[in-house]
């Protein structure tokens, strides 16, 4: 007799191979995101950058600081490259977790060392060097989640999603990229990473571990931990707010964007993650546009990132591009 692992927070596992919920999107979600990508292209990125030192002559690093969208909110990242290569490189953009930053150099290196180039930022607002300067006239309960959340053109991820663009239209104006750029992200880099895959045509390979941005409809009401309970205690003294607050988070649903990811794409879910549940990230993955795509399972995992996922995707990578 097979033993069946189910997951203990969500849906059983052949109910959520299964799950794919109907997409939320209003009649204006396209020209939305139109409209802003164009407005990011257009903006000038004012790119300013500054060597940095580094104990090993075996990397070359820099911090590079571009204007953020619309307000010019300075975002400050970091770009590593390996000084053994003469040769131009493919470039991998990370993006980091809520709440979190760019990291050091040396969470980057293993990436270097198969022969890519890093660009890793801090997200706007969040714990690194990136300020944010822009005006939120709603919501604001403690975190990002509520910032602007009456209106889609308001609201922080519309900011925060288009500096992400705006990174990756930075690295392309480097000379010393072959052209070929992966995103990659753990939760809410997870769910941004997607959500650049499906807004900017340039991506190759989209590595998005435990997405955060999935589903909002469902996360909301069985998420037991993390940032989306942020909603929740907004809606406790704002109730008559609620249809507004999810038409907006329906533009920001990486589960409405997943259908223009042509990207090859690499997805993991832990199945008693309760922080950003199955049941959403299958969502979002069932609805991926590509048929260039897999799924990591890892039954016992909750809201992390396991050694043994880190090197699936270095594996897959280097795969992809050949190296």
């Amino acid at each position: 007799m097979k033993l069946q692992i189910m997951p203990i927070v969500d849906l059983p596992l052949d109910e959520l191979r299964n799950y794919k919920p109907r997409l939320t999107r209003t009649s204006r979600f396209t020209q939305f995101w139109s409209e802003n990508v164009n407005q990011a292209q257009e903006q000038p990125l004012n790119v300013q950058t500054k060597p940095i030192s580094y104990f090993s002559n075996k990397v070359k690093v820099s911090k590079v600081t571009f204007e953020g969208f619309i307000d010019k909110s300075p975002i400050v990242g970091r770009f590593i490259k390996s000084t053994e290569r003469k040769d131009k490189d493919p470039t991998l953009v990370f993006f980091h977790g809520y709440g979190s930053s760019k990291g050091t150099v040396s969470d980057y290196l293993g990436w270097i060392m198969l022969g890519f180039s890093v660009f890793s930022i801090d997200m706007r607002g969040q714990s690194g060097e990136s300020p944010d300067r822009a005006e939120y006239n709603y919501g604001n309960i403690t975190g990002h989640m509520t910032k602007g959340i009456l209106n889609e053109s308001s609201y922080y991820y519309r900011y925060a999603y288009m500096d992400c663009y705006r990174a990756i239209e930075y690295v392309l104006t480097r000379e010393d990229i072959d052209g070929r750029i992966g995103v990659v992200g753990h939760s809410q880099g997870g769910g941004i990473s997607l959500a650049m895959a499906s807004l900017h045509k340039k991506i190759a390979i989209v590595m998005s571990s435990v997405p955060f941005l999935c589903n909002f409809g469902r996360a909301v009401n069985v998420a037991e931990t993390g940032p989306y309970l942020e909603i929740l205690n907004y809606l406790k003294t704002h109730p008559d707010d609620e249809y507004r607050i999810m038409e907006t988070l329906s533009y920001f649903d990486t589960m409405n964007l997943a259908p223009e990811i042509k990207s090859t794409t690499l997805i993991s879910v832990g199945l008693v993650d309760t922080t950003c549940p199955p049941s959403t990230v299958f969502a979002t993955y069932n609805h991926v546009g590509t048929v260039q795509k897999d799924l990591a399972i890892y039954p016992g995992m909750g809201h992390e990132e396991l050694n043994i996922y880190i090197e699936k995707k270095m594996r897959w990578t280097a795969n992809c591009f050949a190296l």
